[in-house]
Formats: structure tokens, C-alpha cells, sequence
């Protein structure tokens, strides 16, 4: 939520807007009962799953999980950021904002003149190629096998053997040297003033999503080093934070659902041009959240060429792990000793470059081969070895179906017993995106989500009577579900500051997807009668102090066996008093 924009502006514009009316503005909807229904936008699905609320003002998708209300929806659909998609909705209802501080409007008029002035570079660059003295960097891109669309595509360039070429012309269009430096462009001199960059290379603009210019990369035309010359990190550009290629394939991989990503420019671009549209590359690092969160907006499936010769070959696919955190279905190609992407579609075509993604293996089946080829699995220190990677791997599933068949599928493959990969597992520590811990069942009851807890929140969400009802009763640290927890805490405190919830106004202070589907899908389940929803709260917020009671017991009850065992006396008689007054108290 964009805190400069108060509250209840944001309910005002909510209110105003039906999103019912805004969705079918851009897809068409069907009526379902109270809902709508069509199918979802941020998946492909033949049987429609994403229903539209007009009581709740929100949507969700139960196919894949897309949640939120009117202004989430323009932020995905639109690829708006959360400001635009207020400005956007407070124009559509005739609501006012707030002027922009001052401090505020200052950085984004100095943003916007760093986009202004990337832009006349990559059109410097892109002009210097259709020069009669540039027929040698033509022939250089021929040889590469770029066509000419596709270099205007991608708007590549030449930076000239110059040392102010690119000075001389931004400063000629009215930008000063100190623009100029906030964009990575230049270079200061230890003698005093600047000189270009890029000199003497071939030019890659690099887009955000938007397609405006944010960065550069830069590669000689030989076999001089450095080979590949990059933009620095600028107020626009973040390494990690795009993908090369990425705002000419997004409706591709959203077509496709699925992303093949790859190394390099020319990895990108070559495929590319021959049809491949649905494939990025990794702009040189290792793989991080926000490019995959970047991805996930449009799928959950993606493919990685892997090249197996690359030094860190291991700590580049343990990078893959990311996905897995965030849910996302992973496999991996591994191309002919000697080939990447771009030597591979020349030589052999697009068709088999497609066939071979089509044969790609799941990154478990993947990493598992490889370690086998590295360790070899037949003694068991090798096969320890390959335990300990294979687990960083299963730890990351979220999903406790999954993780319970891979731990399965690893003990028949490597002949070990579950249950000590089981334990192994449960000694990996936990993070912020570690995955559940098992028991030796390979279950895990506190992470499940707990339809009686979720059910609570859909009620205290419809009725203000149920918030008191619960907060009377419970603390947010009764909920065995982190984010029912969370939501829980949120609502408290939004009604002690004197404010009211509701499914679609409570979205804007959610900053996690987990919390968000939950309202969403909660709001959308079906409805209790308005005269049995103290009723039903009444009876789940006693199942919930019951649960807890029983956690109580049986946590007493193993710290009193463990009490007998060592044979503390005193530990046991205050275990026991305190044992007996619970139930004392609860009888």
C-alpha cells in the first residue's frame, strides 16, 4: 500500500468503482448465482475457475490462485504499479488525490529525465548502424545471424571508437553531465571530467516491462577482454531486478504458459527471431525473488537451459531452488556438450531447439543425474553427499504432498530408508522460505491450513460483532496458521484505530500473496445466513480453545515424561500441578 494515499481515499475510489463493470471492461464475464465467472486471465484453463464478487468487491482464481480487488486487478492485468492504478481508478470515479509532495515530484521528474535520456542513447546507438562507416558492425551482426528486424526489434547499436561521441550528443539535446552520470552512461576521469562507456561494441538495450530503456549492455567485436561491458546499478536499473528480452515475450509466455530461460543476449535473441517468443534471459546472474515473482505474474511453469560446463555449475542450480519456493513447476534442459542456445538454433534449427525443451527433465530427476555423475551412488559417503544437496532441494517445496513423495522417490533411488531422510531434513534450518517440517508420518498438521481458522476470518470479515466475539475469546497467537495469525492481528488493530474492514478495502494492506488468496477465496466460498454467522463463530471459536487446550495437554504430557525419565522431581511436581489445573479449569 502506498502510504502517501490515505486510507480512506482508497475506500472512497473502492466504493465508487464496481469491479464487476472494470473486469468486464477488459474480459467478458459470465453470471454464476451471486458471482461472475470466465476463465482466468493469468492462466491458461479450458473450465473457468476465476470468479468475480460483486457483494465483496474482489476476485479470485482457483485454479491458480490470482487474487484481489479492482486496483490489484489493473496492477496485473495492466502491469500497472500501485500508484498508477489508483490515479487510474480515482480519474474512472471522480475522486481527488492528493498532490504529490514536493521531495516526491522532484525524484520523478528526475526519473523521468533519465528514462528520457537512455531512450536518445539507444537511439544514438540504433542510427549509428545504418551509417555508410558502419558496414562492418552490419556485417559483424550478419555473421551472428541477426536479420535486420530483429536488431531494430531489440534496438541494438554501436557505440562508437570514441571517447565522447555519446557526450557530446546528450549534451547537444540540453542534458547536463550530472544527468548524464546518474545514468551510467559516462564515466568520471581521474584527471578531471567524463568519457563514454561503451566504445567500439556492439549495444543491447535493456527494457523493463514497460519497454523503456534502463540499462545497457555492451560486447566487443573481437576476442579483446572484457568481453561484455554492463551498466552500473542506477536510480532505473537493479541488477536482478529484470530480465533481457522480457517486454517483447510476456504475452508469449503467458499464451504458452510457460518461460524458457536462458544465459546470454544472443541466447535470447537467436531463438527468438526464429520463433521461439517466449523465452528471456538472466542478464549474467544467478537467478533472484524479484525476477521470478516478475515471471510468476504471467506463469508458473518455466524451462532453464542449463549448461553443465559452466564453472559453479552447482551453485547456479541450486539458484533454481527459488522457483520451487515460490510454487512454480521447474525443469531444466541440459544441450549437447559444446552448444548454447544461440550455436544451437543455428545449427540444427528451432524445431529441434523446441524438441529438446519438450524432453526437458523435472529439476529433481535433473540434479539428482548430475549429482550421481559427480559423486557416483554406490558407497555411502557418495551417497550422503548427494543427500545433503537433494534435501536443500525438497526442503523448498511448500507443498507437504510433494515433499513426501520426493523424500520417497530419494530413498528408493539412492536404497536408503525414508525415515533417515526424513530426520536428515528435519536438521536443515529453517528460514523465511524454508519449507514444513515432517514427523515420521511425513505429515504436518500446524502447517495445513485449518478450515475452522480460515472460516472465522471470512466471518469476522462480513460482521462486525464477530471481530469482538473473537477478540473476546482469542489472541492471534491461538491460530496455527501463520497468516490467519497475521490477519487476525491486522483486523485487531485496524478496529482499535477506529476503522472497518471489509473484504476489499482489508486487500490494500496485505503485503503477501499467501494472506491475500486467503481473504479472497474465503469471501468467495459459500455464503452463511446473516442471522447464523454469531452462531457459527461462536461454535468455531470453541473448537479453536478446545484445539488449544488438547496442544496444552499433550505438550504437558511429553514434558512430564521427559521430566520422569531424567528424574527431575521438581520439574515433575510443577508439570503435574500445573497439568491438573488445566484440567480443572476446563472441566
Amino acid at each position: 500500500m502506498d502510504n502517501r494515499i490515505p486510507e480512506d481515499i482508497l475506500e472512497d475510489i473502492l466504493s465508487r468503482v464496481d469491479i464487476v463493470e472494470l473486469i468486464q471492461g477488459y474480459i467478458p464475464l459470465k453470471r454464476a448465482g451471486r458471482n461472475f465467472k470466465t476463465n482466468c486471465p493469468f492462466h491458461h484453463e479450458k473450465t473457468p475457475s476465476f470468479m468475480v464478487s460483486p457483494d465483496r468487491q474482489i476476485y479470485h482464481c482457483f485454479g491458480c490462485g490470482e487474487s484481489g480487488n479492482a486496483f490489484k486487478f489493473l496492477m496485473r492485468y495492466d502491469r500497472m504499479e500501485f500508484r498508477e492504478a489508483v490515479e487510474a481508478l480515482a480519474k474512472k470515479a471522480g475522486v481527488i488525490l492528493p498532490e504529490i509532495k514536493s521531495e516526491d515530484q522532484q525524484t520523478k521528474n528526475l526519473t523521468e529525465q533519465l528514462y528520457q535520456i537512455n531512450e536518445i542513447a539507444a537511439s544514438f546507438y540504433a542510427n549509428l548502424l545504418h551509417l555508410k562507416e558502419s558496414s562492418l558492425i552490419r556485417e559483424y551482426l550478419i555473421k551472428r545471424g541477426i536479420k535486420y528486424e530483429t536488431a531494430k526489434l531489440f534496438k541494438l547499436g554501436f557505440a562508437p571508437d570514441k571517447w565522447d561521441a555519446l557526450i557530446n550528443y546528450i549534451r547537444s539535446k540540453g542534458y547536463d553531465l550530472r544527468s548524464l552520470d546518474k545514468t551510467g552512461l559516462i564515466v568520471a576521469k581521474e584527471s578531471g571530467g567524463y568519457h563514454d562507456r561503451f566504445r567500439n561494441r556492439v549495444i543491447y538495450p535493456i527494457f523493463d516491462i514497460k519497454s523503456r530503456v534502463i540499462a545497457f549492455g555492451a560486447r566487443v567485436l573481437d576476442d579483446s577482454l572484457p568481453k561484455y561491458l554492463n551498466s552500473p546499478e542506477t536510480p532505473l536499473y537493479v541488477k536482478g531486478r529484470n530480465l533481457y528480452g522480457f517486454n517483447l515475450a510476456k504475452d508469449s509466455i503467458r499464451q504458452n504458459d510457460f518461460a524458457v530461460i536462458v544465459e546470454g543476449y544472443m541466447d535470447c535473441i537467436i531463438p527468438f527471431q526464429h520463433g521461439l517468443q517466449n523465452i528471456v534471459a538472466s542478464l549474467g546472474t544467478a537467478l533472484t525473488y524479484e525476477q521470478v515473482r516478475l515471471l510468476k505474474r504471467y506463469t508458473h511453469n518455466v524451462i532453464v537451459i542449463f549448461d553443465p560446463d559452466a564453472a559453479g555449475e552447482m551453485a547456479t542450480l541450486r539458484s533454481l531452488d527459488i522457483f520451487v519456493e515460490e510454487g512454480f513447476t521447474v525443469k531444466v534442459v541440459s544441450l549437447p556438450k559444446g552448444f548454447d542456445p544461440d550455436s544451437f538454433v543455428k545449427k540444427n534449427g528451432v524445431e529441434e531447439f523446441k524438441k529438446n525443451i519438450s524432453c526437458a527433465q523435472n529439476l529433481f530427476d535433473y540434479k539428482l543425474g548430475l549429482l550421481k555423475l559427480r559423486h557416483g551412488y554406490k558407497d555411502i559417503e557418495s551417497k550422503a553427499k548427494i543427500v545433503q544437496e537433494m534435501l536443500l532441494t525438497i526442503n523448498r517445496f511448500k507443498n507437504a504432498i510433494l515433499k513426501t513423495e520426493y523424500l520417497r522417490k530419494l530413498a528408493q533411488e539412492l536404497d536408503l530408508r525414508e525415515e533417515a531422510l526424513i530426520e536428515e531434513l528435519n536438521k536443515i534450518k529453517p528460514d523465511k522460505t524454508a519449507a514444513l517440517n515432517f514427523d515420521s508420518a511425513g505429515k504436518n498438521p500446524k502447517q495445513e491450513a485449518h478450515l475452522t481458522e480460515r472460516l472465522l476470518v471470512k466471518l469476522m470479515l462480513e460482521e462486525q460483532k464477530v471481530i469482538s466475539c473473537v477478540k473476546d475469546n482469542l489472541d492471534p497467537s491461538d491460530f496455527c496458521d501463520e497468516h490467519v495469525s497475521k490477519i487476525v492481528s491486522l483486523i485487531f488493530n485496524l478496529i482499535a484505530d477506529g476503522k472497518k474492514v471489509s473484504p476489499s478495502s482489508f486487500v490494500n494492506y496485505l503485503d503477501d500473496e499467501q494472506s491475500l488468496r486467503l481473504i479472497c477465496q474465503g469471501s468467495l466460498s459459500a455464503d452463511i445466513a446473516d442471522g447464523d454467522k454469531e452462531k457459527v463463530a461462536m461454535e468455531c471459536i470453541n473448537r479453536l480453545k478446545s484445539k488449544k487446550i488438547k496442544l496444552k495437554k499433550q505438550d504437558l504430557h511429553n514434558r512430564i515424561k521427559v521430566a520422569q525419565n531424567s528424574g527431575d522431581e521438581e520439574s515433575l511436581h510443577r508439570l503435574m500441578h500445573e497439568f491438573h489445573h488445566l484440567i480443572k479449569a476446563n472441566t
